[in-house]
């Protein structure tokens, strides 16, 4: 009971303008943090599993609706070797090899920043950050062998994970240089 009456005192205790406009940029600048966030997962999967063409929801649905044997051939087409694509962008090596395998390391930066600012609250651990990109990377390779647009590799896992790894990284140097920083 006691408690409850605590928590009613800080409720009705008097805003100051100051904090008022603290907490409305705090919460616009979460807003917006979030749209940022929707249009990047937006552009994540039009990227890795449209390749930059349009969305089409019926070309979708008729490819859910094909033979398993095609899932099935689809899969046999993955590879589920680790590390063999990455060793083979090497050997020879050619632009779209080196596009493919910085790409999926890029495409992911962003997500390693956004989950990190996201979940300010709840200091997010690298292992977090391994576990969260490495499942959004799953679901993306498994959704392209789903829908047959594209064959599941699990080299793609681990340059993703290793992208969301470094966009977190490249967050917390960033935040250690700001604090390192004297104020001005």
């Amino acid at each position: 009971m006691n408690q409850t009456r605590v928590m009613r005192e800080k409720k009705a205790a008097p805003v100051k303008s100051g904090d008022r406009q603290s907490v409305s940029l705090a919460k616009l600048r979460s807003a917006g943090l979030q749209a940022l966030f929707a249009v990047y997962i937006y552009a994540l999967f039009k990227i890795i599993l449209f390749k930059f063409s349009p969305i089409d929801f019926r070309f979708l649905w008729h490819q859910l609706q094909r033979s398993p044997d095609t899932i099935l051939r689809q899969l046999r087409l993955g590879n589920f070797t680790p590390l063999e694509t990455v060793f083979n962008t090497f050997d020879p090596v050619t632009v779209t090899k080196l596009v493919n395998f910085a790409g999926n390391i890029a495409l992911f930066i962003p997500f390693g920043i956004f989950i990190s600012l996201l979940s300010s609250k709840r200091q997010l651990s690298w292992f977090g950050v391994m576990i969260r990109s490495f499942g959004l990377s799953a679901v993306l390779e498994c959704a392209q062998g789903l829908f047959s647009i594209g064959t599941f590799d699990v080299d793609d896992l681990l340059l993703n994970t290793l992208g969301g790894l470094l966009g977190y990284g490249l967050l917390r140097l960033w935040r250690a240089g700001q604090k390192a920083r004297p104020s001005q």
